[in-house]
């Protein structure tokens, strides 16, 4: 297995190289991305018995396909990969569910609002609150050790072994996980470039906070409301009991960077949230937002990967630790330069199933009872923390170019 793993790492060198990805940049970089996850996913998916022909095969797709088919097969891959999560924690959690009545499926209908709920507001929400259905009584560090029992790996929050004082807490793998395994989900809140306005903090959204992270395709994630999960599975509403504007912002301000934030203030919800999903905030992969940075001399052994989970998977969506600020219907937007507009063209083409724009962490590389970390990928016109140390300066100017 160790054979093919190094087969695949030669194969990423040489594919990165390929004149067929040489466009602009920044485009440069997530075809990059796409083909390595491709390959991460599609190796790990081989399992243990795989055979060196098997190898072959997919590095020769890698080479042929169009990145658009790479991406479907990623998403191919992570799906089968949470799946079989969402069935062993579902397993563990709600062994002896006879009652169709008391599946998730039902509960997940249950929860969705009506068209009065969020014309009415409030009031009527709180009358249609979804069922929750009944779980076993364990605490969240009770399940996670049960999920490493029949998952072979779990993950723990502790002080980071960074050598650093800012190095805070540390994300680390209990257990062992193979190259290309779904290691943790980013939680929280998903924003639209349609609702950029509605995230706290607007517009100096990461002045206050540093759990947020933002997709190729623009889609930002606060997973500062999720924090550290609960203690069961409950009618989640994202909500942030933070004061944005009057929490001090982590770095000195300017002058003029106060009379913005003071003159642009971020919407206030109102019914256009689509808030109260039945989420396992237990769930033991949701905690994505407490990965590092890697220290200086060390290679990241994580990676991000777009995940855009259908919510036809009803029987999934409770251990998908995340809401969308505004429902489900997609709005389409157009980018120039840094700025979003709505466009007039359908969010939704005919056929298409809705599906929550999450992000999870991919392993890079076998990782055994070890912290996790991400290149952060700063970009290098902003000033950066003193504890950053670049990875690759040119992925760091592409991902922002």
């Amino acid at each position: 297995m160790a054979f093919l793993f190094n087969k695949f790492q030669e194969a990423i060198k040489t594919l990165a190289k390929s004149p067929s990805f040489a466009r602009d940049p920044r485009h440069l970089q997530f075809d990059a991305d796409v083909n390595r996850l491709f390959l991460y996913t599609s190796y790990n998916r081989l399992g243990k018995h795989s055979e060196e022909k098997d190898a072959e095969e997919i590095i020769e797709l890698a080479s042929k396909a169009s990145v658009t088919d790479q991406q479907k097969q990623v998403q191919q891959n992570v799906h089968y990969q949470l799946k079989h999560i969402c069935k062993s924690m579902d397993s563990i959690l709600r062994p002896d569910t006879k009652d169709p009545s008391q599946s998730p499926s039902d509960a997940y209908n249950n929860s969705r609002r009506s068209g009065l709920s969020l014309a009415v507001g409030t009031g009527v929400a709180a009358a249609n609150k979804p069922a929750v259905p009944a779980t076993r009584p364990l605490t969240r560090t009770e399940l996670s050790n049960k999920f490493r029992d029949q998952f072979g790996y779990t993950l723990d929050i502790k002080p980071s072994l960074i050598p650093h004082k800012d190095a805070g807490q540390g994300l680390f793998l209990s257990g062992e996980a193979n190259v290309g395994a779904v290691l943790a989900i980013y939680p929280g809140v998903i924003y639209s470039p349609a609702y950029y306005r509605y995230i706290p903090g607007y517009p100096r959204i990461d002045a206050c906070n540093s759990y947020l992270i933002t997709r190729y395709d623009g889609t930002i994630i606060n997973a500062k409301p999720w924090h550290l999960g609960g203690e069961t599975r409950e009618v989640w509403d994202g909500s942030d009991p933070v004061d944005y504007n009057t929490t001090p912002p982590k770095s000195p301000e300017s002058n003029s960077d106060r009379a913005w934030r003071m003159l642009n203030k971020p919407l206030q919800k109102s019914g256009c949230e689509n808030f109260g999903d039945v989420l396992e905030r237990r769930n033991p992969l949701a905690f994505g937002h407490f990965v590092n940075h890697p220290p200086g001399g060390s290679a990241p052994n994580v990676m991000i990967c777009p995940y855009d989970f259908p919510l036809t998977e009803k029987d999934m969506r409770a251990y998908i630790p995340n809401i969308a600020f505004g429902g489900e219907e997609p709005v389409t937007m157009k980018r120039f330069g840094s700025f979003w507009f709505k466009s007039r063209a359908p969010g939704k083409q005919t056929g298409e199933s809705p599906v929550l724009r999450t992000l999870v962490l991919v392993s890079t590389r076998s990782v055994c009872d070890e912290e996790l970390f991400l290149n952060y990928r700063y970009s290098s016109s902003k000033g950066r923390p003193e504890w950053y140390t670049p990875v690759d300066e040119e992925e760091d100017k592409r991902r922002w170019s």
